[in-house]
């Protein structure tokens, strides 16, 4: 089955490439940029079982995700009875999202894209 369009943006947001627009019309899309045109291929030509694979990646990324803020809830607290908060919480929670996002590049064969910094791809301006 193939990718809804929610998944598709989902996809192309969590490997750090722009929004993808209206189409192909204008000069920033995927033909202007090897490496999103290349994830454009991947997303239309998978196979379902590795489909089924990237939407596990998904629902991982979406969880991860949603977890960097929820961090955000204890920074006003250093300590509190025997709680005590960890200082790179917020670090380590973005930095394990990054990671994830870029195991999902890895498996679909795309360099990160530019919103992923250091992924080998950017958009010059």
């Amino acid at each position: 089955m193939a990718f809804n369009e929610a998944e598709r943006t989902e996809i192309r947001r969590f490997c750090g490439y722009p929004a993808y627009g209206a189409g192909t019309a204008g000069f920033q899309n995927w033909r202007f940029y090897q490496a999103y045109g290349l994830l454009e291929y991947r997303l239309n030509y998978l196979t379902g079982s590795e489909e089924a694979v990237a939407r596990r990646y998904l629902a991982t990324l979406e969880h991860l995700e949603t977890a960097v803020p929820a961090a955000s809830a204890g920074l006003d607290t250093g300590k509190a009875g025997p709680y005590e908060r960890n200082p790179d919480e917020l670090r380590e929670r973005t930095r394990l999202f990054d990671d994830w996002r870029r195991r999902l590049c890895g498996f679909l064969g795309v360099p990160a894209g530019p919103a992923l910094g250091n992924g080998g791809t950017r958009v010059i301006v």
